[in-house]
């Protein structure tokens, strides 16, 4: 990963999405029902050696559940099977495009009764790679809900890797698509089937445990520093027992989200709310302490402390989480003796 996210392209990983198909991962949760916390313990490996494809294979993960669960089974019978081979990978789409980057994805039928795709996503992870995606658009002059559609992303839908120009997550291919009458394989019958419980918490907690691994990452390389100097001071033995506690933090996090999405538990929302907000703390925590501590050799010399972190500033970005904790804190104060 560290050759390819050198390239001013900001191409596919193919390289490391190759190594993920013959351990088996891509198709690890096709052809069964691989539990929650196996799956995030499979995306923070994964953000534990890069952050950027771990991105791309959360968000294959996240497309392949929903495939398993809300697609009819006479739409989604081969796909799943191409999943299981690693034939297939899947991404899902769902940010629309700021003012002057093209019209949003809508949802048109042709006159032979088919539905095609149009328009502009932004921020589509894995573009010029994933071979499906869902996406999230209306139909043409439709001022209500988006709907969930079901897309064949490998012809007529546009790269535009111009638009992504940051260095970090430019592994992770993010990229602007311009879709063409593209296929639209399957749509939600019903609107916001994007956030139906428990898949949603899961979407979300798969992501957390990505910035947990690209913590994971800086961790390994702090440690690594420390332990090649003579001694340790007790400013930097402190530094590690704080990087312990935010781990530890994280894990038991990840552990309670997936008790919630496993037992689709009334709460699972809150419950992953929290544990995607305290995770996101916890990973800033990791990463100033590793400021602190190392100072800017590592991030002038470049390599996975580098990577990973610049990696994970803009993408806890991508997910803001002010509004549900908005929410939340008001319908804790509506709730008398809660």
């Amino acid at each position: 990963m560290d050759d390819h996210d050198r390239l001013a392209a900001g191409d596919f990983p193919e390289h490391g999405w190759a190594l993920l198909e013959q351990a088996g991962l891509v198709g690890a949760t096709a052809s069964h029902d691989a539990t929650i916390s196996e799956q995030l313990a499979l995306v923070r490996a994964v953000g534990r050696i890069d952050v950027s494809l771990g991105r791309v294979y959360d968000g294959h993960l996240n497309g392949v559940e929903r495939l398993r669960v809300q697609v009819d089974s006479g739409t989604a019978a081969a796909d799943l099977d191409a999943v299981a081979r690693g034939a297939l990978s899947i991404g899902v789409w769902g940010a629309d495009p700021a003012p002057g980057e093209g019209a949003p994805a809508e949802l048109r039928r042709t006159a032979s009764g088919d539905t095609v795709l149009d328009g502009v996503k932004v921020f589509c992870s894995g573009a010029g790679g994933v071979d499906r995606a869902f996406v999230l658009a209306r139909a043409a002059g439709d001022p209500g809900p988006v709907r969930l559609a079901y897309v064949d992303v490998s012809r007529r839908a546009t790269v535009d890797a111009a638009w992504f120009g940051g260095a970090g997550m430019r592994g992770s291919a993010s990229h602007r698509v311009v879709f063409h009458d593209a296929r639209v394989l399957w749509t939600a019958p019903e609107p916001r089937a994007l956030l139906v419980q428990p898949w949603f918490a899961g979407d979300g907690l798969r992501t957390a445990a990505g910035w947990a691994g690209g913590a994971d990452a800086v961790v390994d390389g702090v440690l690594a520093a420390l332990r090649s100097k003579p001694a340790a001071s007790e400013l930097e033995q402190l530094a590690v027992a704080t990087l312990v506690q935010a781990q530890r933090s994280m894990d038991l996090w990840l552990r309670a989200g997936a008790d919630a999405v496993a037992a689709a538990a009334a709460d699972v929302a809150d419950t992953t709310l929290l544990a995607r907000v305290s995770i996101a703390a916890d990973v800033r925590t990791i990463l100033a302490e590793a400021d602190r501590v190392l100072g800017s050799r590592p991030f002038a010399a470049g390599g996975r402390i580098e990577r990973a972190r610049r990696d994970l500033l803009t993408y806890l970005l991508q997910h803001r989480l002010e509004a549900p904790q908005v929410a939340l804190g008001a319908r804790r104060l509506a709730a008398p003796g809660a």
